[in-house]
């Protein structure tokens, strides 16, 4: 019987064993933690969006969009709910297309394929860092737990460096590199970003509905509407992750990276200093912070007002029409340099990996390595915020385990 080596037990790793052991195949997983799926468990606030039913190759960063379209078209999201249905595990699907386990709770989705994996013979090993893999003729040499252990085929899902406090680690990459892989220097996805200006720490706790705007070297990338927390270090909350992928690749090659934030995203600049004015007139006498606060939570007005050096005592009825368009500017073109994110620890995924150009998207094999198997996060890909990095996981998983 051909004895597999799964390395990782991440969605992609029990995907993958799962999968092959169905064949028939003996299959042994390792994982460095205490327990398998661990990631799983703390995804989505314990709910863990667990895949997207409006999945396209656009969802995702990779330098070969290609790729990604084979393998999201080789397993999409009718096959992964066809194959949750067959471990025993419902799915809901939220207005947005966001999907999540009928349970709600993550542990559903991990205990599920710990069960089915175990059922099926899959042998785990847990605490089981695999320190070094070679490959001889026609066989792998697997240095772990157990040492010198021979197998026919290995499917490398070891992840990312994203959440270290879960087992995300560089190992993975230094396997594959290791047995000659390219690897594309990774960096930090979906994670907060720190700003330059130290205004934000004034700020901190507010969140708000804004526009953010990525420049990179000075030219605008991307526009999202979201929510926007000002943090202690820069910002975070949905808007902020959606924007951050680029804006980290940018800054790893060296690039301007800034954000330009409107406050007031339903307004226009014209009409803003308009609403502004007839408000000034109806309270006269009042404080231009007064008027402002009806506008805009108290911190970010009370900034706003020092960086326009405007006092917040002044009089509605002394702002002229320049101010009025000055403030106006500020509240829809805000803009803050970037200078770095928030770190792996604290990030979501992963951007950077092994070079997709070297893995064959119909089976996931490598094209350096035959017989080696590339799964999940340890890829050259990373998908935006909904559900859209685990489902590439699962894919890519059970391509691989279909066709060792």
């Amino acid at each position: 019987m051909k004895r597999v080596a799964v390395i990782g037990g991440g969605p992609a790793g029990l995907m993958a064993a799962v999968t092959a052991a169905r064949k028939g195949l003996k299959v042994d997983l390792f994982d460095a933690g205490k327990d398998v799926g661990r990631k799983i468990l703390a995804s989505g606030n314990g709910r863990c969006n667990i895949s997207n039913v409006n999945l396209s190759f656009f969802d995702y960063h990779s330098r070969q969009p290609s790729f990604v379209n084979h393998v999201l078209n080789e397993f999409d999201f009718k096959a992964f709910e066809k194959f949750c249905i067959s471990i025993g595990l419902l799915l809901k699907t939220s207005v947005d297309g966001r999907v999540y386990p009928q349970s709600n709770e993550a542990r559903s989705i991990q205990q599920a394929l710990k069960a089915e994996a175990l059922r099926l013979g899959v042998q785990i090993f847990t605490k089981s860092t695999v320190f070094e893999l070679k490959k001889n003729s026609d066989y792998f040499v697997l240095n772990a737990q157990k040492d010198g252990e021979i197998y026919e085929k290995v499917v490398l899902a070891a992840g990312s460096p994203a959440a270290p406090q879960l087992g995300g680690s560089n190992s993975g990459l230094q396997l594959a590199m290791a047995l000659g892989h390219d690897i594309i220097e990774p960096y930090p996805a979906l994670v907060g970003l720190h700003l330059e200006q130290k205004l934000h720490k004034k700020m901190r706790g507010v969140k708000i509905d804004a526009a953010l705007s990525l420049y990179l070297n000075g030219k605008c990338s991307e526009t999202v509407k979201s929510d926007l927390l000002f943090t202690d270090y820069g910002i975070s909350g949905f808007g902020t992750l959606d924007i951050s992928t680029l804006a980290s690749k940018a800054l790893k090659n060296n690039k301007r990276v800034e954000v330009e934030i409107d406050l007031l995203p339903l307004f226009e600049r014209q009409h803003l200093v308009a609403k502004m004015g007839r408000l000034c007139d109806q309270i006269p006498d009042a404080p231009v912070m007064q008027m402002l606060h009806g506008v805009l939570p108290r911190r970010i007005a009370a900034v706003i007002l020092h960086s326009l050096e405007i006092e917040g005592n002044t009089c509605c009825k002394d702002l002229n029409a320049k101010e009025l368009r000055r403030l106006a500017t500020k509240m829809k073109m805000w803009r803050f340099r970037v200078i770095g994110t928030h770190g792996y620890e604290h990030a979501e995924a992963a951007g950077g990996g092994v070079a997709t150009e070297e893995v064959n998207p119909k089976t996931m094999e490598s094209k350096i390595v035959p017989g080696l198997y590339l799964a999940g996060e340890v890829l050259d890909v990373v998908g935006k915020r909904g559900g859209y990095n685990l489902h590439f996981a699962w894919a890519s998983g059970w391509i691989a385990g279909k066709n060792i």
